[in-house]
């Protein structure tokens, strides 16, 4: 795994799908500026001046669970465990999983 590849908000960016097709060097080196975008998680952990949202105290927060929660982009729980993980300084990540849908 490839540090610089760390995304703030849980995602492993060298695991992306959207990598190669894009260019994208992944958050920490466009600083927020994504190939759809800005991102309100990434710039926000740049604000504070954290390498992901992992080491905040306010993890999780309500920008960082409404892409937790995304119907299209959302995972199962993927995100905040390899954030927790990386905070504890391990190495590895968890691939993410499309989003179940809710059950009635």
């Amino acid at each position: 795994m490839d540090p610089q590849l760390i995304g703030m908000c849980g995602a492993y960016c060298g695991a992306c799908a959207w990598k190669e097709p894009t260019n994208c060097p992944g958050c920490l080196a466009s600083r927020s500026q994504m190939f759809w975008g800005t991102c309100a998680v990434a710039r926000c952990a740049l604000e504070r001046d954290l390498p992901h949202c992992g080491f905040c105290a306010d993890l999780p927060c309500a920008r960082l669970q409404s892409f937790f929660d995304d119907p299209e982009h959302g995972d199962n729980g993927e995100r905040l465990a390899n954030l927790q993980a990386w905070a504890r300084g391990e190495t590895t990540f968890t691939p993410l999983t499309k989003k179940r849908p809710a059950s009635d």
